[in-house]
């Protein structure tokens, strides 16, 4: 990624804001399997498109859920997961009615996040450190 390309800006705000997102099916269920997976991969892309958010990367395993992503810094990562839970969710539970017989509920309620950037956080710390000395 090229410095001009690593930056998104808007009105009021120059921003990079990269998460990684792993979620999984209820009870860690090995349900993303048989064709649900592709389906779960087209669903994620069509609402990070609607929310205008990037998915840089995504795979999808028959337990849990990893993604790359790149937000909008007017976007809480709470919102962002529960989108894409929520909808593919819904949808998927229609297509594939197995998945309503299997599990109470698609996913489960939890997510872990971090955040990715281009700069490492001891990076970070020291030039902030360095400020009052430039």
């Amino acid at each position: 990624m090229t410095l001009a390309n690593r930056y998104t800006s808007s009105s009021h705000c120059v921003y990079n804001l990269g998460y990684h997102i792993v979620f999984c099916p209820k009870y860690r269920r090995k349900v993303l399997v048989d064709g649900i997976d592709e389906r779960l991969k087209e669903l994620l892309k069509e609402k990070a498109q609607e929310l205008e958010i990037t998915i840089e990367s995504m795979e999808v395993m028959p337990d849990h859920v990893h993604l790359f992503i790149r937000s909008k810094p007017t976007y809480a990562v709470h919102f962002v997961v529960n989108q894409l839970k929520g909808y593919s969710s819904v949808k998927l539970r229609k297509e594939f009615p197995k998945l309503k017989s299997r599990l109470p509920t698609l996913w489960t309620r939890s997510y872990f996040v971090e955040s990715v950037g281009h700069i490492s956080e001891d990076t970070m710390k020291k030039y902030i450190e360095n400020q009052k000395n430039v």
